[in-house]
């Protein structure tokens, strides 16, 4: 069992140093776990580390998901069959740039519950999710035969609040289902004091500046083992931004001065993988920065899981070290497939029956209202006023798309400086219909609460509207038909490809604008083309089919093309 002795940490009563490297299943298609968890040994590293998003395994509320992307159990075995020690972090909220941080958008629903503390309502969710997850780990720690070393209380807690009743609470579930492990929090230097607990190792998690961040830590807790959990090498990226990357020589640096301290380290990320579906995050402080689909993170592999010279010089570090393996080759490969028309098209307003789920009431609900938990929302009522009407667009959260009487007049977004419009309704009685993309839920910070589609009533000519139509849109239905007579986006686009073999592919959007792609019934993800810096979508290769394939598009504004290309390379720039 992993113990701390003298400020170091040991192995069944011998010294050992924690080379760890952070890898989400959650990310990679199941098919391609054991080639990114047999690269992580082959760099050197002993150990894999994961997060464990609630929000993925309890998608609704006593509705649980272990399946496929989901089977976290599989993955700890696949890590222990490759020889390497698992660190599990299951905290109720992981930050990682993950829709609200991991936490399910349906606590929103609940008014007075407060998130992440020892607020009653609250902890019974986190009880009733733990009561089915925490059985799982059981059997694979270590000291019953598998890797499992540790696992974490809660994640950057000093950074939100300072509750120690509530780390408290999750410690005590941990011990209830016999999960005796190694325990640990994790935060910034500047915030170790708030989250952590006495009897609980703190470990630090930076980028850089290794002395003055130890000392911070030697000053809270003297004498304590020297791990980052998190080593940030690189960083994500949000949409209408640059793409991040940091040298790759400046992180081998850093993790070299970690090593002449022997201290334990976990590079984040060593894999960061893909956002699919509707699972991207927002970071949101002077505006809201969205985060887009890829996860590459400028990580040691790429998106598709890549080495890169990241990878090459951080393992040039450790043979410094300790003895390394020689490189993995890896059996997955990249192809293009060339064009794939896309010609079939419908708007969605002609197959709103099919694709949504509609409710009604007084007042336009938020997504977390209606029990919705991703994608668009579409609010539909009746105004009987003629003439100019001026609103305030704070209401519509994030992006919003407005028409009055089947015609689109406005695109608004939360980002926007201008936050008060005039609408022009052209007659007596009219019909106002606002199409609501939720964009992703802040991940971090003051704005984890966020609710999103309509957060309340519009208040438009200097009057409420009642009387609402809601049409909640999660695209895990697709439209049957592709005929109707509605000619405005969005719209969905469909489109066939046969192939001899599968490979991993990246689709093109080249002459599309925003959306999401979605591959034979899964949903890769949203694009932005016109905003970037993502301007392609990866494509797992396991996600196709040897033959016949499906494409559909749903495409929000504008596509100047009926074709997609379907190409070897990311882009993001």
């Amino acid at each position: 069992m992993l113990t701390t002795k003298n400020g170091q940490f040991y192995l069944d009563g011998k010294p050992f140093q924690i080379l760890s490297g952070g890898i989400h299943y959650f990310r990679i298609v199941p098919e391609h776990w054991e080639d990114r968890l047999q690269k992580l040994k082959a760099m050197g590293l002993n150990t894999v580390e994961t997060y464990i998003p609630w929000n993925f395994h309890e998608p609704k509320k006593s509705e649980f998901h272990f399946t496929g992307l989901g089977d976290v159990e599989k993955f700890i075995e696949l890590a222990d069959q490759v020889g390497l020690y698992v660190i599990l972090r299951p905290s109720p909220y992981i930050c990682a740039e993950w829709d609200m941080g991991g936490l399910p958008s349906w606590l929103l629903k609940e008014d007075k519950l407060v998130l992440r503390s020892s607020e009653p309502t609250y902890l019974q969710h986190v009880t009733d999710y733990y009561d089915v997850l925490l059985p799982k780990f059981k059997k694979h720690l270590y000291q019953n035969g598998g890797p499992v070393i540790a696992m974490q209380i809660e994640n950057e807690y000093g950074a939100y609040g300072n509750d120690l009743d509530y780390l408290s609470y999750l410690k005590k579930l941990y011990k209830q289902h016999g999960l005796d492990t190694f325990y640990f929090t994790s935060d910034g230097p500047e915030f170790i004091e708030q989250g952590s607990l006495p009897d609980v190792t703190t470990t630090l998690n930076f980028g850089s500046k290794v002395e003055s961040a130890f000392a911070a830590l030697d000053k809270f807790k003297p004498g304590s083992p020297k791990m980052v959990a998190e080593f940030w090498i690189g960083w994500f990226d949000y949409w209408s931004g640059e793409h991040h990357t940091r040298d790759a020589q400046d992180a081998a640096d850093v993790f070299r001065e970690l090593m002449e301290r022997k201290s334990s380290v976990n590079f984040y990320m060593f894999h960061g993988g893909t956002n699919f579906g509707f699972y991207n995050g927002a970071n949101h402080y002077d505006i809201y920065y969205p985060t887009i689909t890829s996860y590459d993170y400028d990580s040691l592999l790429t998106e598709s899981g890549q080495p890169t010279e990241k990878y090459r010089k951080a393992k040039e570090v450790l043979a410094d070290y300790i003895e390394v393996p020689e490189d993995y080759e890896s059996k997955i490969q990249t192809k293009s497939f060339g064009e794939v028309q896309v010609t079939e098209s419908v708007s969605i307003f002609d197959t709103l029956t099919d694709i949504s789920r509609k409710v009604q009431h007084i007042t336009p609900l938020s997504m977390e209202q209606i029990d919705q938990s991703y994608g668009y929302t579409l609010y539909k009522t009746t105004v009987n006023r003629q003439g100019d009407l001026k609103f305030h667009i704070d209401a519509i959260h994030d992006r919003g798309f407005v028409y009055i009487n089947g015609e689109y007049v406005d695109t608004v977004y939360k980002n926007d400086k201008d936050t008060e419009r005039t609408l022009h309704f052209p007659k007596q009685e009219n019909v106002l219909e606002i199409l609501v993309e939720n964009m992703g839920h802040a991940n971090y910070g003051e704005h984890l609460s966020d609710q999103k589609g309509l957060v309340k009533n519009i208040w438009l000519g200097e009057q409420y509207w009642f009387n609402w139509d809601m049409y909640a849109i999660e695209l895990d239905t697709l439209p049957e038909n592709y005929s109707g007579s509605e000619s405005r986006y969005p719209k969905f686009f469909k489109g066939q490809f046969t192939i001899s073999e599968t490979a991993d592919t990246y689709v093109d959007l080249e002459g599309f604008t925003k959306g999401n792609v979605i591959i034979n019934g899964f949903n890769l993800g949203r694009y932005w083309v016109t905003a970037g810096p993502q301007r392609r979508l990866y494509v797992p290769g396991p996600l196709l089919n040897e033959g016949e394939n499906e494409i559909v598009i749903l495409e929000l504004e504008a596509a100047s093309k009926d074709y997609i290309q379907l190409v070897d390379e990311p882009k993001l720039s």
